[in-house]
């Protein structure tokens, strides 16, 4: 039987500035923690839903890491349940420049509505909703 998977559990995002960054996610609505795996160094997270991102700073990376980790080349898409018109305010009174959208797309699971902007380092995020 092949094995199956469920879902991701984390992703590691590569950072210049971790306060920065912790500022513009929470902006986002997820919450930064600090944690302390088993070799006693102190790392930090940003939780959302089921999810969390780890945040290492360029050139201070954990082991294991990617092979060439680099600041600005993530792409991901973060679901709400929010309608995008409030994303839109929200981003607006959070001075967050939207890059593109609201734009028709498609997400894992069927139709979704999409707009575009980029976190301090230039990761491309897209906040999406489906329809």
């Amino acid at each position: 039987m092949t094995p199956i998977l469920s879902h991701i559990d984390h992703l590691v995002l590569t950072v210049r500035d971790i306060t920065a960054t912790v500022v513009f996610y929470e902006k986002l609505g997820m919450l930064a923690e600090t944690f302390q795996p088993a070799d006693g160094s102190t790392r930090t997270m940003l939780k959302f839903g089921h999810q969390k991102i780890n945040l290492h700073e360029a050139g201070r990376e954990f082991s294991p890491k990617a092979k060439t980790p680099t600041t600005g080349s993530a792409d991901f898409c973060l679901i709400s349940g929010t309608p995008l018109a409030d994303w839109i305010i929200h981003l607006a009174t959070q001075n967050i420049e939207i890059e593109q959208g609201p734009i028709a797309r498609t997400g894992a699971i069927g139709n979704i509505e999409s707009i575009y902007l980029r976190d301090p380092d230039r990761n491309l995020i897209e906040i999406s909703r489906y329809i």
